[in-house]
């Protein structure tokens, strides 16, 4: 089963028109931790989580479907 962050995350990615790739260059991290972060193979600390949350503007708790 698929988690709110994931599910989150790839709207938010896709809404702002962004590839993963983009995503990772702004959030300074591999392509492929943002694509684990996606499929729920992998989460991401909690400063990094802080940080999407800052880039796309919302809420950690919008984040992990805490609203």
């Amino acid at each position: 089963m698929k988690s709110k962050f994931t599910e989150r995350l790839k709207e938010l990615r896709a809404e702002s028109g962004l590839t993963q790739k983009q995503l990772a260059e702004n959030l300074n991290v591999c392509k492929s931790a943002v694509s684990a972060w996606e499929i729920g193979r992998n989460q991401p600390d909690y400063d990094l989580l802080i940080d999407i949350a800052d880039f796309f503007k919302v809420s950690v708790d919008f984040l992990v479907g805490k609203d």
